[in-house]
């Protein structure tokens, strides 16, 4: 690395955001280095989607995948029409990754690896001459006359450039290396920093049954949320059982909403297990399934209707002998069962916390960047990227495709007003 020179861009931080603004900044002949506070590159974007890495979403109607963002999303629509999710799509397979669409329109690559994202991104910087800082944490943001002039190294060594990319991330994670550093430093400066709470994050159950259950994961269900004996809220989706609790897609993107109601009492969650079938057409079905095993157990004919894992807990709740045979199950016990399948309740003891969280929500306010740019309007050589701004998105890959349109944009404006 050149010790004594002014970079033309310095990008911090080497996760999906940074690596791709740091490559289109340098495709566009920028003198480009990567500062990174690990041995390595994208030790986030290795773990994302359990190791397969959910890329974006396939929702190709700008305005209707921007609706996901809630109200941050009428923030992103100049950068989103620089680099929508369509134009990274083209970007990864052009580059010989190939990718698959499964439910909700969540996009992974075919090779079902994250890895396969890195070196599309690694060789992107290669190609472009990006050189990269390894093992070298950043402590703050040299600012001189209201201007940005470069970095600050631990052991207060300073890297002069002329436009600074911060991509730090969030604070979701910390053992990546995502440890919410880039909001102190921004706050030092001057930016208005809305501080960071855990979000899209596994929920603790007190039921102790959930135990049993961990590593299994029910699809197409009903997830109902009750307070006071008033539903809030509902969704349909894949829950998916922990040691301690409830995740997966759905549970997630509930988690936040979840959050929010705990701070002012107990909250009760219902899982209706067949959706499909409506109260009458679930009794008819059992009184079909009773009379076919009138001989059998209880606790082995129940699995005929509901997965095995499942089966002794459904007995459990219940109430219900699991000795008794089928022909002996009154009607009272039929219309209780009915309710339980209908409506599992399980009782949320909290949100996990932020080394569990997918994304935290907070970081900077949306009022002080540029989205045209992604610029600070503090400071115009300065950009900021992907987590850490203030932006709140669900899971499914719409966070990967804050990165890569953010990145772009950074990477793109950055390079070009040199």
């Amino acid at each position: 690395m050149e010790t004594n020179t002014t970079w033309d861009v310095i990008v911090v931080g080497g996760g999906p955001a940074g690596m791709i603004a740091a490559g289109k900044a340098a495709e566009n002949g920028a003198h480009v280095l990567l500062v990174e506070k690990n041995e390595s590159l994208g030790k986030k974007l290795l773990i994302t989607g359990g190791g397969r890495c959910n890329v974006t979403n396939s929702e190709f109607d700008i305005r209707k995948f921007l609706e996901r963002f809630k109200d941050d999303g009428k923030f992103l629509f100049s950068t989103f029409s620089q680099h929508s999710n369509k134009d990274s799509l083209d970007f990864f397979h052009k580059r010989g990754m190939e990718t698959k669409v499964e439910n909700e329109l969540r996009t992974f690559p075919v090779s079902n690896r994250s890895q396969s994202v890195l070196d599309v991104l690694v060789q992107y910087m290669r190609e472009g001459g990006v050189e990269v800082l390894s093992n070298s944490p950043v402590t703050g943001i040299a600012v001189e006359d209201k201007q940005v002039m470069g970095v600050t190294l631990k052991g207060k060594k300073v890297l002069h450039a002329k436009k600074v990319i911060i991509a730090t991330g969030g604070a979701s994670a910390p053992h990546t290396g995502s440890t919410g550093d880039g909001f102190a430093w921004l706050k030092e400066i001057g930016h208005t920093i809305i501080t960071p709470t855990p979000s899209l994050v596994p929920i603790a159950i007190k039921d102790k049954w959930i135990e049993s259950l961990a590593g299994i994961s029910l699809t197409d269900i009903k997830i109902s949320v009750f307070q006071n004996s008033k539903k809030q809220f509902f969704k349909k989706g894949k829950i998916l059982f922990t040691h301690v609790g409830v995740s997966g897609p759905t549970i997630l993107n509930m988690s936040r909403d979840i959050g929010d109601l705990l701070k002012y009492g107990p909250v009760t969650i219902y899982l209706d297990i067949l959706p499909s079938e409506d109260n009458g057409t679930l009794n008819t079905k059992l009184q079909e399934l009773f009379k076919e095993h009138d001989k059998k157990k209880f606790r082995n004919a129940i699995t005929n209707l509901v997965p095995t894992k499942l089966a002794p807990i459904i007995v459990d709740l219940s109430l219900i002998d699991p000795e008794k045979e089928c022909n002996s199950v009154t009607r009272e016990e039929r219309i209780r069962l009915i309710n339980l399948l209908k409506g599992i309740p399980m009782e949320a003891d909290c949100l996990l916390g932020a080394d569990k969280a997918i994304i935290t929500s907070g970081g900077v306010l949306l009022d002080e960047v540029d989205f045209k740019t992604m610029s600070s309007r503090l400071f115009p050589n300065l950009y900021l990227v992907g987590d850490i701004l203030n932006i709140d998105r669900p899971s499914g890959g719409f966070s990967l495709q804050l990165c890569w349109s953010t990145g772009y944009v950074a990477g793109k404006s950055a390079s070009e007003s040199l």
